[in-house]
């Protein structure tokens, strides 16, 4: 408010500048000659130096050093503070083609650019991007893709995916990366992973590194290294899955995740999944306890507990009627994941709310 007073002295003063000013004015530079205190002038020649360096200079030097650091509290507090909005913005790359930040085509002199909250990247067929942030890691979008930036902060990072293909390595703490898709909401734990929208919202999601929380209206699939799962528009996250389980397997959970509820032909998919189950396949069937009911229900741990045996604390009737902490105890039986991580991330206070 008051920098050209406080730089070259125009300007309209602060009154709390001027009391310091008129404060240290007897500090100043002045032509005149040192006069010094009659009591110093009595002191005897000898020792006017010794007393002038032993007594006076210290307090002097206090006195100064105070006024001083007020002073420059001052200053700094009545600094003007740059905004961080200009630089909030994350990184973009041209790996092929000619993809688009904003109204900026970048190509030529400008093949990099910054993404600001707001603002989509859109690559056409023959162009590919990357998109990077120190805080977060790296995001590489392939060709025919339309990724929004929604939110960039300390606390939660957030992209919105409209359609196409990303490929994204995160080590921002978990929970704190975001990606919204028509369909479901995937929240990074630690991981790398390839996220895939197609044009009517439908979505797949193929882990790699660590795992991955896929979500919508509180239906909730974990999807550790190695496994995938698809979702679909108004039905959010299927079933997670393996990819190296066999044919049968991977077909009978697509047929489960499309048919209708109570179905036959959803009741003949989870018989199928069930006697093509692994003990690597516990992932599904963990799965499949909340998705299913009744006797129904009770085929899916039965199956479950001979593949996996039932952790300590975990009891048949409390996993039937979907006690939360048994169904946690029996994920952390699966070692694929902790899934207080996700819990935590659940939590209103905590990053990724």
């Amino acid at each position: 408010m008051h920098d050209d007073y406080l730089w070259d002295g125009s300007g309209t003063p602060d009154p709390e500048i001027q009391r310091l000013e008129s404060l240290l004015s007897e500090f100043c530079h002045s032509d005149r000659p040192l006069t010094l205190p009659p009591t110093l002038l009595a002191v005897p020649t000898g020792f006017r130096g010794l007393l002038f360096e032993a007594s006076f200079l210290p307090r002097l030097a206090a006195a100064t050093f105070v006024l001083f650091a007020l002073a420059a509290g001052v200053l700094l507090s009545l600094r003007p503070v740059r905004s961080s909005k200009a630089s909030a913005g994350w990184d973009v790359a041209t790996l092929a083609g000619t993809p688009q930040v904003g109204s900026q085509i970048l190509s030529g002199n400008h093949a990099t650019s910054k993404l600001q909250v707001g603002q989509t990247l859109v690559t056409n067929s023959d162009s590919r991007a990357s998109i990077s942030d120190k805080d977060l890691g790296e995001i590489k979008v392939d060709p025919n893709s339309r990724v929004r930036l929604l939110e960039t902060g300390e606390r939660r990072k957030r992209i919105q995916l409209e359609v196409g293909t990303i490929h994204a390595a995160i080590w921002a703490p978990a929970g704190q990366f975001v990606v919204d898709t028509p369909s479901a909401v995937a929240v990074d734990l630690g991981c790398a992973y390839t996220l895939q929208v197609a044009p009517d919202g439908s979505g797949t999601i193929r882990t790699t590194l660590g795992w991955v929380g896929f979500r919508l209206n509180g239906r909730d699939s974990f999807i550790p290294a190695g496994a995938m799962c698809s979702t679909r528009p108004g039905s959010g996250p299927g079933i997670p899955y393996f990819e190296d389980a066999t044919p049968a397997f991977r077909e009978a959970i697509a047929r489960f995740d499309s048919s209708p509820k109570n179905s036959q032909d959803r009741g003949d998919a989870l018989a199928e999944i069930l006697s093509q189950a692994r003990a690597r396949d516990a992932l599904s069937l963990w799965h499949l306890l909340s998705r299913t009911e009744g006797a129904a229900r009770e085929r899916v741990y039965d199956r479950l507990a001979s593949l996996v045996a039932p952790p300590s604390g975990v009891a048949r009737e409390g996993i039937l009627s979907l006690d939360r902490q048994m169904l946690d105890l029996y994920w952390n039986a699966l070692n694929l994941g902790d899934i207080s991580v996700w819990r935590f991330w659940e939590r209103p206070s905590s990053p990724g709310k």
